[in-house]
């Protein structure tokens, strides 16, 4: 996260510690603009923490069910949210890339709830989209604050913009969908599920909206984000945890794959982006085992597991995986390929069910 204070935390794709090694072992600039977005996400979690930033209400839009309502902001490389409305739903595409990537997204982000779950935006009411744009002077990083998206520019050598790519802000977007239906603690195995429910839900809107199966997937969260400075293919790997990048500014990808590797930290609110390997891998295992697309049936008993009400907000991964099989057994049967497929998934990172 953006902060390492769980009870008002704001979700930002990219981790404080990757942030940490680049005031460590990059240039001076890079330096400079690490700790000034260090410091524009301490100033985040303390307006959150202050009431400043609000929860995205749970009010019903004027759309109709399944009709999406969008409007992207430009905060003109300032810090002041959400900015400057510069396109809704009655303009067409704006000359700034960055306002037609998050429009876009924002729309592939909700049609892929609504056409897969019936979800009916971020809280099933209706909920219309925001976003802003240009926010932060370099800011590497994107985030849900609770009722908005927020996209920075990234510094052009490390970091592309961050509405580049689409996972991305289906992952942001996802913080939204788990902050509605199961409130998960943002700290240690809760934490590192809320953040593995955001990629999984990330990688899977990419994977609609290019009608992939999950053979053909890359299963990499933020491949567009990196330019060709960087020593590495994406910000996490699904498919293969601890193998995203391993560069001499950013560090090497510190997550795990298995429970006998889980990393137990203070930092990053227990670890929340490094252990959430574990619970993405098994997803991963599951998906490919069963076959087909990934948001039919192994989305589908995540999306169900993440609604279940036995799931509590402190639930780690062993109490998750168990609901998972048992959601599995609900909609597929309890000798289905399905349910096995997922039990054995679970086995296979460490995680007993």
């Amino acid at each position: 996260m953006c902060q390492r204070h769980h009870r008002h935390s704001i979700f930002c794709i990219l981790p404080p510690q990757v942030l940490d090694q680049i005031v460590r072992n990059g240039k001076k600039a890079d330096r400079d603009w690490a700790l000034d977005a260090l410091h524009a996400d301490n100033t985040q979690r303390a307006m959150r923490a202050s009431g400043a930033v609000q929860p995205a209400r749970k009010t019903r839009s004027n759309s109709h069910p399944g009709e999406i309502k969008r409007t992207v902001y430009t905060a003109k490389n300032k810090s002041d949210l959400p900015g400057k409305s510069v396109r809704d739903e009655d303009d067409g595409p704006h000359k700034d890339a960055a306002v037609n990537q998050a429009f876009d997204a924002l729309g592939a982000t909700h049609g892929f709830f609504w056409e897969v779950f019936q979800r009916n935006s971020i809280d099933d009411e209706g909920l219309p989209l925001l976003a802003t744009v240009h926010y932060g002077k370099k800011y590497p990083n994107a985030f849900w604050d609770g009722a908005q998206m927020v996209f920075g520019d990234g510094d052009g050598k490390l970091f592309n913009s961050f509405t580049a790519s689409l996972d991305v802000i289906g992952h942001e977007l996802a913080h939204g969908v788990t902050q509605d239906e199961a409130q998960l603690a943002y700290f240690n195995q809760a934490g590192a599920l809320n953040e593995s429910m955001s990629d999984v839900f990330g990688s899977l809107v990419k994977q609609y909206a290019l009608k992939q199966t999950a053979d053909k997937a890359d299963w990499l969260i933020g491949a567009e984000l990196l330019t060709k400075e960087v020593k590495g293919v994406a910000l996490r790997s699904l498919a293969a945890p601890g193998t995203a990048y391993d560069d001499p500014v950013l560090g090497k990808d510190p997550q795990p794959a298995h429970m006998k590797d889980y990393v137990r930290t203070s930092d990053d609110n227990g670890g929340v982006h490094t252990n959430s390997g574990i619970p993405n891998h098994a997803f991963y295992l599951a998906a490919r085992a069963i076959g087909g697309h990934a948001w039919e049936k192994a989305g589908l008993v995540w999306y169900d597991t993440l609604r279940d009400k036995r799931l509590k907000p402190n639930a780690g991964f062993a109490a998750f995986a168990k609901l998972t099989v048992n959601n599995a057994v609900t909609l597929f049967g309890s000798g289905s390929k399905e349910a096995k497929a997922i039990k054995e998934a679970w086995v296979a990172v460490g995680v007993k069910v």
